[in-house]
């Protein structure tokens, strides 16, 4: 039971690191924001190719980026 329960606690702080967050910019509007799934969509882009692992750190790159601070 002992071992199950490390197996599954691995696979959950596995998961946990794995997160990537993406700054997106909308063709229409033309905003930027950070989202935690890759876009699928045409309406939305990846700015800068840039992957985060973590959402503050997304935020705040969004912040330099020069096409969201425009």
């Amino acid at each position: 039971m002992i071992g199950a329960t490390a197996v599954a606690i691995s696979a959950f702080a596995g998961s946990a690191v794995a997160a990537e967050f993406y700054v997106v910019r909308d063709a229409t509007t033309k905003k930027c924001t950070v989202v935690d799934t890759k876009p699928t969509t045409t309406t939305t882009t990846i700015v800068d190719n840039g992957t985060f692992k973590t959402k503050t750190e997304a935020e705040t790159s969004m912040k330099t980026m020069k096409v969201c601070t425009e």
